[in-house]
This record gives structure tokens, C-alpha cells and sequence, in this order.
């Protein structure tokens, strides 16, 4: 249970789907209802696959390209952290970030839920990053399992969450998903920060 409440908070917050309610309507603005929550459905769907993906094959994505344990960490921390610092900071309305480029082929093409709204809106690099980071710092049956249950319950969060996005804005407002987006910023911000000293750890007992 411990494990399964870290790992849901963590993953939740690298998510962030109330972040990415602003961007979601914007690119969904004037589409039929039905196709919006076709829309919603795969994307829950793709962001549980990527997830997933990068959890089990993280491991082997290091050992391939012969990344060290502590580099993963130092690196994913600083990607971690440096995404809650923008949701954190004065110049972010605490929306997900996508360029105006971005956002204008989005705008064309009548697909969206694998790129930009899966990948990499809900399941950038900090995401990516945080599951490699979990299977490295869990073994073992009953632990990977409380991470996949984490993971696909932030999946079928996000899904709710996108599915009523013009009542959620409504009831929150603009300042309200800006400091509910901030929350997760900073708890983003802990996470990246723990990582990187949990990379840089055995480095300094090796010098030591």
C-alpha cells in the first residue's frame, strides 16, 4: 500500500491531467461530442501504453545505450524538477506547456489523442523519466504490482478528468486549475529534487 500511494501520488503529479485540461479543450474546441470522447478514450489508452512500456523496458533501454543507474536518476530528476519549477513559477498559468506551432497543427489534423495529447502533453519526459526510475528503485512481484496499479489508475483518472474538463474548468475557474496545477508542480519539483540526490548519493560515497 505504501508503495501503490507513492507511486499514484508521483505519477499523478508528472501527469498532471488538470494541467492539460486548458490545452485539451482548446485543441478539441468546435469538435463533435462524440469524437471528443473518442478522442479522450485513446489517449488514456496510448498514455497507459507508454507508460507501461518504459516501466517494464527500462532496464533494458539502459543497459542498451549504457546508461548508469545514477545518471538515469541525476537526469530524470533535473527533467522532473525542472517541470515543476515551470508549473511553479509566475510566468505559468499552471497549464502543460505546447508551443503555438504545436498547437496549430494540432488544430488540423483530426487525430490528437497520440501526439501532441498523449505524447507528450501527459506523457512527456518527466513521466517517461519517473517510470524508469520506478522500476529501477522497486523489484519484486509485489511492488511492481502496486506501481501498475498506480499507473493505470492515474490512466483512468486522467480519463474522467478529461471527459468533464468544461466542468471542471467551470467549478475551478482559471485561478483555481492554476493552483491546483502549482500543487502538482511542487510536489514535482520534490520528486526530481529526491532523485537527483539519490543519483548523486553513490557517487559521493564512492569519492568518500
Amino acid at each position: 500500500m505504501e508503495t501503490f500511494l507513492y507511486a499514484i501520488s508521483a505519477i499523478f503529479s508528472m501527469v498532471n491531467p488538470l494541467g492539460a485540461v486548458p490545452v485539451f479543450l482548446a485543441l478539441t474546441e468546435g469538435d463533435p461530442p462524440q469524437h471528443t470522447k473518442k478522442q479522450i478514450r485513446r489517449a488514456s489508452f496510448y498514455m497507459l501504453g507508454i507508460m507501461l512500456i518504459f516501466f517494464f523496458a527500462g532496464t533494458f533501454i539502459l543497459k542498451f545505450f549504457g546508461i548508469t543507474v545514477e545518471g538515469m536518476r541525476i537526469a530524470g530528476g533535473l527533467i522532473i524538477a525542472r517541470s515543476g519549477f515551470d508549473l511553479m513559477s509566475a510566468k505559468s498559468r499552471g497549464e502543460k506547456a505546447i508551443s503555438k506551432k504545436a498547437q496549430e497543427d494540432a488544430k488540423t489534423r483530426n487525430d490528437i489523442a497520440f501526439s501532441p495529447l498523449a505524447m507528450p502533453i501527459l506523457a512527456g519526459p518527466g513521466a517517461i523519466a519517473l517510470m524508469i526510475g520506478l522500476a529501477k528503485e522497486n523489484s519484486g512481484l509485489v511492488d511492481n504490482s502496486a506501481i501498475v496499479s498506480a499507473i493505470v489508475s492515474v490512466s483512468v483518472l486522467t480519463f474522467f478528468i478529461l471527459t468533464y474538463a468544461p466542468l471542471l474548468m467551470k467549478l475551478l475557474g482559471e485561478s483555481g486549475a492554476s493552483a491546483m496545477s502549482k500543487m502538482m508542480g511542487f510536489i514535482s519539483l520534490c520528486i526530481g529534487v529526491q532523485f537527483v540526490i539519490n543519483g548523486v548519493k553513490p557517487i559521493l560515497n564512492q569519492i568518500l
